[in-house]
């Protein structure tokens, strides 16, 4: 008896499973960790927030100035409170809905986007660029505008902007402004390169509350608007998870996938041929030709058991009439007429007939055959 060692699937499982964990593990830590910082950049700026990064004081010293602050996470929230008498602050421009960012400006009297990034420019800011990016620090405003020169020097840094005919003020190291104030209509849109002066723990630094209540508080009321990806005014311009998928990463899939197979192919071989393996028991021939009809019998498979019946005979009455192993029916069912003296028609019929239907005929058809090779084994 011959015995397979190829890997069934239990084996296959208990290779591949702790691969499996590893990768899974992989997948779960990265999704948690984006996660995570995704939820953190959605509370920088946040009007309630104590943190560091969240914007409590500066909220409060605009309400003690008589600003009404409104918070708002969607663009219909926006489009509900903004009017002429508000500014409206953005504080993650990247992420509002950019069909209807450019309607919402317009409602507003003053604009002011917390660093704006290559989408925002892009899609309603054509005529600025991003020019460089700079070290958070102390910086001189340099600069024309209003807010700028009564705060004075201020905390800031990050994205430096350009524009044809903007004003720029508090320029980086690298060039280009980190506040960038365009005429917009019968208001302005400004741009700042980081949140940092906004911040709770910066507004008491240099002259950052100072340019945070001029800038937010120059009408009776602030849209403090946090975009949110659950705003529904996003469902029309979500992409799916394979849209973002970069090119090059199919490209690497595919690789993999090659990679694999062939180890795969390579591993299978290492297995070697298939050996034999001596019996523990011995088990007679009439329990194996047992459990053989036993099968048949189940799989009701009496078509093919009648001709395994029929290839044994012929066999059989081959040795018996010294034809040789290869020798044609023809051949054979003359040898046999020929020898038992029965009618060629019924030998050809018994020997190559059609498959026999039912149990009933298989017996018939094992009697028969039995009787025929005991007439052909008579000399």
């Amino acid at each position: 008896m011959s015995t397979a060692v190829s890997p069934d699937l239990r084996r296959i499982w208990r290779g591949a499973r702790v691969p499996l964990a590893l990768l899974v593990l992989i997948f779960v830590t990265g999704a948690v960790l984006l996660l995570g910082r995704g939820e953190q950049a959605h509370g920088a700026l946040e009007p309630g927030s104590f943190e560091p990064g969240g914007a409590h004081a500066v909220v409060e010293l605009l309400k003690d100035q008589g600003v009404a602050v409104r918070t708002a996470r969607t663009a219909a929230e926006v489009a509900a409170e903004a009017g002429e008498d508000t500014t409206l602050l953005v504080t993650s421009p990247d992420l509002a809905p950019a069909k209807q960012f450019d309607a919402l400006r317009e409602r507003a009297g003053d604009v002011v986007l917390v660093a704006p990034g290559q989408a925002t420019l892009r899609d309603s800011l054509p005529l600025v660029h991003a020019a460089g990016r700079n070290d958070v620090e102390t910086l001189k405003p340099q600069c024309t505008v209003a807010a700028a020169v009564a705060a004075g020097e201020v905390t800031l840094g990050g994205i430096g902007y350009a524009s044809p005919g903007a004003r720029s003020c508090y320029p980086g190291g690298d060039g280009g402004g980190t506040l960038l104030q365009l005429a917009d209509g019968g208001g302005t849109t400004t741009l700042l390169g980081s949140p940092a002066p906004l911040t709770n723990a910066r507004l008491a630094d240099q002259g950052n509350a100072a340019l945070a209540l001029r800038l937010l508080g120059a009408h009776p009321k602030l849209v403090w608007y946090l975009p949110s990806v659950s705003d529904p005014a996003l469902d029309d311009s979500r992409r799916s998870i394979f849209d973002l998928i970069p090119d090059g990463w199919y490209y690497g899939a595919a690789q993999a996938f090659v990679a694999v197979a062939l180890l795969a192919l390579w591993r299978a071989r290492r297995l070697g041929p298939v050996v034999t393996e001596p019996l523990p028991i011995v088990v007679r021939a009439a329990e194996t030709a047992e459990g053989r009809a036993r099968l048949y019998r189940r799989a009701k498979a009496a078509g093919h058991a009648g001709e395994t019946l029929r290839e044994a005979a012929r066999g059989r009455l081959r040795t018996a009439l010294g034809l040789p192993r290869d020798a044609d029916a023809q051949v054979l069912v003359a040898s046999v007429s020929t020898r038992t003296g029965r009618q060629a028609n019924d030998v050809g019929a018994l020997l190559y007939g059609p498959p026999v239907p039912d149990d009933p005929a298989l017996v018939r058809l094992a009697g028969e055959l039995d009787d025929l090779e005991r007439e052909a084994g008579r000399t």
